[in-house]
Parts: structure tokens; C-alpha cells; sequence
């Protein structure tokens, strides 16, 4: 999910002076520092924020859209997915094997094929699976619905930090290799995904408090799988006590809205459909106050699936990541 598919199959590279593994328009605080940067990328606000519990992104209270909503299919987000002490156990194994330094000032460990997504091309490599400690993580997601056929074949483990000014710029998972569901551990801190829309379409919002009959959706009829409560803050917009009750449609443009998804730490983030396929996302400088672990399981897309072109190369690769045998790659 977290990943620019042009550097989490390469590696390598890194600006001149910068000690670090920025490539093109990414940058860090390190690289930025070396070339003087004036400032860092730009950060935008979010001005809708997800309810887990309705399956609708709610307008902010102090931006133009209090009061306003939409409905945000695509995610399913489950906190608690993993108790502290299994994520003590995992980051003490993670920290064991060595980090790589990766763009945007993040590190990285890979589990997974060797990728050109430019070109299109990929082999096994030094591919030898998924970690052990993945292996009861991938049978815990497989109970709820939206992942009962859920098969991961690649983990990457991402390592934010607010001294490095670790950050992802929006962007799309790629769609050649990988498939339908982007599923993501969030791991030692609480922190924001953050979705935008980069198109000319308008949204179409709703009164918040006024959801028509059958708009509202709980997280199982939208995914059949059971939500968490929503974060604090979330739901209706209300002003001095009452429900915010705007008296006529309204649309947005799309270009114009942000969408925030509050990680708790230690849940599990499930991007599909329309939040996977249509809706940019990123993570913030803002949003890593401490450090943060990112583990990012990827399923095959249909080219490399039983009936795909490529469904042998696409069956090996499956064969290999489920031996949990692996060391990054």
C-alpha cells in the first residue's frame, strides 16, 4: 500500500550527499537539508474525515464541508488486530534483519519478487517467502470475509520516523502485478492515511445528520466484516448540542477533498474497489510523531491468477511466499 512501485522492486540509488533513498521529485529531511531545500512538499488538509462505524467520510468541523458527507466505500479498517505483546515480538524480529534505506526517508524490508514495474518485468530472484511470525497474521485475516481468500505473495515492511521526515506522496498501488486488496499492519504509533481524488468529477454529499433510508451502511453490509468504533470525533457534525441539518443538496469537486483515515496503532487497514482503485493515498510528515511500522501484504492481480496469462509464473510465486520461510530480499 505505502510504496512507489518503481523503487520497492529496484532499491537502491539515493541523491548525491544525501545518505539517503530518494529518487526524482521524493525527498527527506536529509536530501532536503544537502540541497538546501527552501521547504518540504507540500501537505494537504483533510476536510472529510472516515467513520468506520457508518462507511461515510464526515465534513470536518472547521472547514467548509461541516455538516456534509459521503459515502466512502473501500475500506475496512479493524483495530486491536493484533494484541502489544505479538508487536513487541514482531518489531524485535524485524529489528534483527537489516533496514535498507528507501525514498521519502523511510527504510524498507522486502519480501517479495524483483520487480521492474516500468517495464513490466519480474522474477523470482532471491524470493524465499514471507516471514514465519507473518504466517498465523495471514491465517487471523483469512476469518473475516472481505480477506477469506486472501493470498499474500509479497510483505513489505516500511520504518517511519519523524528525525528522517519519513512520508509517502499520494499514489496508486500498481495494477499490473498486484490485485484487488491492499491489506496494512500499522505498527508503534497511532497516525493518518490520508486519500485524495485527482479527477474533474463532482462528489455528491449529504446532509450528515439526515442520511437518506438505506445510505447509512454498517461495516458488514459494506464488507462483510466487523468495523471498529469510530475514532473520537467522528460521526455527526453537530453545532451547540443539535445535529447540522443543511437544507439542500450540495456537490464538491472532487480536487477539493481530502479524506482522512485515522490508524490507531496496532490495526489492520483494508484498501478495495474505489479506495483502492480510484482514491490516491499517502502518509504525511505531520502525521509520524514517533516511529512507525508499516507492514504491507499484496495479493497477485488477475494476469498472474488461475486463467491469467501468467498463472504459472503466478503460482510459483504464491507456492514460494507461503512457505514462510523468507529473509528480505
Amino acid at each position: 500500500m505505502e510504496a512507489d512501485e518503481g523503487e520497492e522492486g529496484g532499491g537502491g540509488g539515493g541523491r548525491p550527499g544525501g545518505g539517503c533513498g530518494c529518487r526524482g521529485v521524493r525527498s527527506c529531511l536529509a536530501c532536503e537539508a544537502a540541497a538546501a531545500a527552501a521547504a518540504p512538499p507540500p501537505q494537504e488538509s483533510a476536510n472529510f474525515v472516515y467513520c468506520p462505524l457508518t462507511g461515510f467520510a464526515v465534513g470536518e468541523q472547521q472547514s467548509e464541508f461541516a455538516g456534509w458527507a459521503f459515502p466512502f466505500p473501500g475500506v475496512v479498517l479493524l483495530e486491536d488486530f493484533i494484541s502489544a505483546e505479538e508487536e513487541r515480538e514482531m518489531v524485535e524480529l524485524m529489528d534483527q534483519n537489516a533496514w535498507k534505506p528507501s525514498q521519502s526517508g523511510r527504510r524498507k524490508q522486502d519480501y517479495g519478487p524483483k520487480v521492474n514495474f516500468k517495464k513490466r518485468k519480474l522474477k523470482v530472484g532471491d524470493f524465499s517467502g514471507l516471514p514465519g511470525f507473518s504466517r498465523e497474521i495471514v491465517a487471523r485475516m483469512r476469518r473475516y470475509p472481505v480477506l477469506q481468500d486472501f493470498s499474500p505473495v509479497e510483505q513489505c515492511n516500511l520504518d517511519y520516523d519523524p528525525e528522517r521526515g519519513s512520508a509517502i506522496d499520494p499514489h496508486w498501488d500498481d495494477g499490473w502485478l498486484w490485485g484487488e486488496h491492499l491489506v496494512s499492519l500499522n505498527l508503534l504509533s497511532d497516525t493518518v492515511l490520508s486519500m485524495s481524488f485527482d479527477s474533474e468529477e463532482s462528489l455528491q454529499l449529504f446532509p450528515a445528520g439526515l442520511p437518506k433510508s438505506g445510505q447509512m451502511h454498517s461495516p458488514e453490509s459494506l464488507d462483510g466484516s466487523q468495523g471498529s468504533q469510530p475514532h473520537k470525533g467522528l460521526g455527526r457534525n453537530t453545532t451547540n448540542g443539535g445535529t447540522v441539518r443543511p437544507s439542500s443538496a450540495r456537490t464538491a469537486p472532487s480536487k477539493e477533498v481530502a479524506v482522512a483515515i485515522h490508524l490507531p496503532r496496532r490495526s489492520l487497514v483494508v484498501l478495495h474497489g474505489p479506495a483502492r482503485h480510484r482514491w490516491k493515498h499517502a502518509i504525511y510528515r505531520k502525521h509520524i510523531t514517533s516511529r512507525r511500522i508499516c507492514v504491507t501484504f499484496r495479493e497477485l492481480s488477475a494476469e498472474f491468477s488461475p486463467g491469467g496469462e501468467q498463472k504459472e509464473l503466478g503460482e510459483k510465486l504464491l507456492e514460494t511466499a507461503l512457505t514462510f520461510q523468507g529473509t528480505p530480499v
